[in-house]
């Protein structure tokens, strides 16, 4: 098989496997925020095998029909915000300890409070809307630190996935 034909399989497989994840969130709604999270983890692997460009097209790809057919705009909104293609990124921002963290904070922040205002002003998502003001000032900055520091452990166990991948995946069942 060619290296472009194995790129666009490996890029389908896994545009299907993302695309099913995230259709697990109209299943499943309690997994609303960790599906897009196992979503974009699944990228890391086509980011591994294929580079990134490919792993662009297959986070476009995921994310445009995402929005067609998954009825979780929640789930869909945190994978296209940040989820998606943070694995994508990570690589080139952890190159620079202090710095990196001070941006993944400021991206992430920014990403979901942007995110949430298009979804409750934009959208009007009724649910959302009140959940949302139930929350007040207090329980909505409560929300983001919680996400903050669900930020840290994604990025975590992301450095530990990637790691895995390379020294035992790859080398086990890829023969690579």
């Amino acid at each position: 098989m060619s290296k472009k034909s194995s790129q666009i399989a490996v890029g389908g497989v896994f545009s299907a496997l993302c695309l099913t994840l995230m259709f697990l969130t109209g299943v499943l709604p309690f997994l609303t925020y960790v599906v897009p999270m196992l979503a974009g983890a699944a990228l890391v692997a086509v980011v591994v095998e294929n580079g990134r460009k490919t792993a662009v097209l297959v986070y476009v790809a995921v994310s445009l029909l995402s929005l067609l057919i998954v009825a979780d705009k929640q789930a869909v909104m945190l994978y296209i915000a940040f989820f998606g293609y943070y694995p994508i990124l990570k690589q080139s921002l952890d190159k620079r300890k202090l710095l990196s963290y001070v941006v993944k904070f400021g991206l992430f922040n920014l990403t979901m409070v942007g995110g949430y205002y298009l979804l409750i002003y934009v959208l009007a998502l009724p649910d959302l809307v009140s959940e949302m003001g139930d929350l007040g000032r207090w329980g909505s900055l409560l929300f983001l630190l919680t996400g903050n520091l669900l930020l840290l452990v994604f990025d975590w166990v992301l450095t530990k996935y990637t790691a895995l991948y390379i020294r035992w995946f790859r080398p086990t069942f890829l023969r690579r």
